[in-house]
């Protein structure tokens, strides 16, 4: 069977057991450097991708888009809401009022963010419904004073579904003993739980009830939108806002949690450029084991030459045996690294239960989050096999100069 004698004798060098072992430590740090750099480059990439996906689809699938409000009770918000709705953009209007306050259970004190809601409007901008781990938040009647509260809440203040817990409001009311806060008992009819920082700090009861604790007119406070684009929240409220009445201010996602996007985005971006170094040297490590197995196989060279090898042929010779280490390198390394991406999740949670670690309970999700975007990995193969092959060129013109007579003379 015919085979370049180029391709032929590169494998076979590349098979052989060298007699000098320090450069086939050489290449085979420069393998193990390249599998490494490119496994974990794969592997961080999906976590970032990860903490980006559920930054979107979680934290703010929960906390508002965007929202138009009022200094004023807004008595016709169904009408505001319509009319909001006809925005190009806008996928889903809500009514809200908030309101903060301390949740006191069983003796013990949490600080709270609640939100007044319609349900049936809710569920077109939240994702709260699929995520109820107990009750529905359709459960929360006009005047009966529900509540639904996040899981690590509940938990942490030893409740349940149907205990009932009391809300403080940091208004206070004169009486005859003296000015005391506002007291009102709630009944626990929902939980549910998303697995992020609002599920210890949000909570959920119906919009007339809201009012009435506030001492307003039955009505909402502001229309909060769910939009097609999120980064077109900004332009979107100010163009609603636009087309209303003096007494109106919007506000949007990029006001509560730019910060955190932005950090999530920069940490990405400089961490690639770090890990990226690692395949860099990787590649650096192939020129050096080249060049030694040139200054090595100078005698080989030189019988290749006096036998009619051109110097392009003992070029592609050393290419191919440069490439061998950079493929190799690269498959294993993408192999190990789509292993470890759609399984680190996995691994990290299976080392909190066993070894009661709790690495990411400071974070705005409590759990290790990965997705392997196969665009990343086609992107992070192919510069590794540019910079493999741009690490052959050197060493391989290299060889081809090498002259017959000079690499004989003293054989």
């Amino acid at each position: 069977m015919f085979k370049p004698i180029s391709l032929y004798i590169g494998l076979r060098y590349t098979r052989a057991r060298r007699s000098n072992h320090f450069i086939s430590f050489i290449a085979l740090a420069s393998m193990i450097g390249l599998t490494l750099g490119v496994a974990v480059l794969i592997t961080v990439l999906s976590v970032m991708n990860g903490f980006d996906r559920e930054l979107k689809t979680r934290v703010l699938g929960m906390v508002p888009q965007a929202t138009v409000s009022s200094g004023q009770i807004i008595t016709d918000w169904p009408k505001l809401a319509e009319d909001i709705s006809k925005h190009k953009h806008v996928t889903g209007v809500a009514p809200f009022t908030q309101l903060q306050g301390m949740l006191t259970a069983q003796g013990q004190v949490s600080g709270l963010m609640v939100s007044g809601i319609e349900p049936t409007y809710e569920k077109n901008v939240s994702i709260i419904q699929n995520h109820m781990v107990a009750g529905s938040i359709d459960v929360l009647k006009k005047g009966e004073f529900g509540i639904v509260l996040g899981k690590q809440l509940t938990d942490a203040l030893g409740l349940s579904l149907n205990d009932s817990v009391t809300l403080v409001l940091p208004e206070a009311t004169p009486s005859p003993a003296g000015v005391v806060p506002r007291f009102k008992r709630f009944k626990i009819v929902g939980i549910f739980s998303i697995g992020a920082e609002v599920d210890s700090s949000m909570g959920y009861i119906n919009l007339y009830d809201a009012s009435t604790l506030l001492r307003l007119p039955d009505g909402a406070q502001g229309i909060r939108m769910k939009l097609d684009n999120l980064f077109l929240a900004p332009q979107v409220s100010q163009e609603i806002l636009h087309d209303l009445p003096m007494g109106f201010y919007a506000s949007d996602w990029t006001y509560t949690h730019g910060n955190l996007f932005s950090a999530i985005q920069m940490e990405k971006a400089m961490v690639s450029l770090l890990l990226f170094l690692i395949v860099l040297v990787a590649a650096f490590n192939i020129v050096s084991s080249l060049v030694m197995v040139v200054t090595d196989k100078k005698s080989d060279i030189a019988i290749l030459r006096t036998l009619g090898a051109s110097p392009a042929t003992i070029t592609r010779i050393f290419m191919v045996q440069g490439t061998i280490i950079g493929v190799v390198g690269t498959l294993a390394g993408a192999i190990i690294g789509v292993v470890l991406a759609t399984s680190v999740s996995q691994i990290v949670d299976w080392l909190n239960t066993r070894l009661g670690w709790h690495l990411f309970d400071a974070y705005f999700i409590n759990y290790l989050p990965s997705y392997l975007k196969w665009q990343d990995v086609v992107l992070i193969v192919s510069v590794s096999f540019i910079l493999s092959f741009l690490a052959t060129i050197y060493p391989a013109l290299r060889a081809a100069k090498v002259q017959p007579a000079e690499a004989l003379r003293y054989e």
